[in-house]
């Protein structure tokens, strides 16, 4: 399985475009004249939590309290979820998806390891060698908080998943969607078996849905080639507890790419976004959903989550190597990567 590890890890390097860090000093100034939204002060030195309480918006909550307030605002938007990224991102969310895609390389990836089976599944034919070897996914990827499938959708399209299905056998190349909210996972795979059928599910295994909390995943080590998770970080109790286990759970040479609402370093563009934020979204929540308080939570939990840096400082302390973010729509976004060493 190494083998195709380093295969997977060399077609990913060349299919992504890196982004070097900008140094501290590059933005200090667009962070110091700008409200809340650009000014938060770097903590990545500091546990992301310590002591009995944590943030919930801009609200103090108990640690064990805010992972049900959070389960409860994913709940209330589960049936709207794609109309809830539309209003948290004005419909940019769907780029920034597709650019994630782009970045993880699984398209052209899939289609190098797909032929790789083939041959060697040729390969075995004519030497007439009946023994029969146990199945092992030549990659296998994990989109935490990805309960509706909107991203894992992009991830089954882009490996031709659905094409594969009608062979017979187990998928060579897997997708699972772990999130915490049975809601949302409920919602995703009836939209999934609406997409696709069932042949996905039952026949080649190319894609399930699993319950689990990103701090504690319930998969085994080293169980994973790609580690995705989108909009979904920031929800987490302790960030530095879901990093961990998202090393654990990578095989040695996995990739962990995050894609998240950041730090804007624009100033201009970031007050408007400060304004369309706390006085737009909020109502539109009111409005289109009747549902003000979550909408209202979401917009203070991209304010008080990480900035760039502090996030690539915690990637590392985990122990991820490599680490490296690329800002989109002028830091809107942001996508963090990272490598599980090989050695590990």
């Amino acid at each position: 399985m190494m083998a195709s590890t380093s295969l997977c890890r060399r077609i990913a390097t060349t299919c992504t475009r890196r982004t070097t860090l900008r140094s501290p000093s590059s933005s200090v100034s667009s962070r110091l004249t700008f409200s809340s939204f650009a000014t938060k002060e770097n903590t990545a030195s500091s546990p992301y939590v310590s002591g009995p309480t944590t943030h919930f918006g801009y609200e103090s909550v108990s640690i064990n309290e805010k992972e049900g307030r959070v389960r409860q605002v994913f709940e209330n938007v589960a049936n709207d979820y794609d109309v809830m990224n539309d209003f948290m991102s004005a419909g940019l969310h769907r780029y920034w998806k597709d650019e994630l895609l782009r970045m993880t390389g699984v398209g052209p990836m899939s289609k190098a390891l797909r032929r790789r089976a083939s041959m060697k599944y040729a390969s075995n034919l004519n030497s007439n060698d009946d023994k029969e070897e146990k199945e092992e996914a030549l990659l296998s990827i994990l989109d935490v908080a990805g309960g509706t499938g909107d991203v894992a959708f992009r991830f089954v399209d882009a490996a031709e998943c659905e094409e594969r299905s009608r062979s017979s056998g187990k998928d060579e190349i897997n997708v699972t969607v772990c999130d915490i909210n049975p809601e949302m996972l409920r919602v995703g795979e009836s939209r999934a078996r609406k997409r696709y059928g069932s042949a996905l599910f039952d026949d080649t295994c190319a894609l399930k849905f699993v319950e689990g909390n990103a701090q504690y995943l319930p998969f085994k080590d080293n169980s994973f080639d790609l580690y995705t998770i989108a909009f979904g970080l920031r929800n987490v109790t302790d960030v530095d507890m879901a990093l961990r286990d998202a090393l654990r759970v990578l095989k040695p040479g996995g990739r962990f790419l995050c894609l998240e609402f950041s730090c804007v370093q624009n100033v201009p563009l970031a007050q408007l976004y400060d304004i369309y934020s706390f006085h737009v979204i909020p109502k539109l929540g009111e409005v289109v959903a009747n549902d003000r308080e979550s909408y209202q939570y979401l917009v203070e939990s991209i304010r008080k989550f990480c900035t760039q840096e502090e996030l690539v400082s915690r990637m590392k302390t985990a122990g991820f190597e490599g680490v490296k973010y690329t800002n989109m729509t002028q830091g809107i976004v942001a996508v963090h990567e990272g490598w599980k060493p090989l050695n590990f």
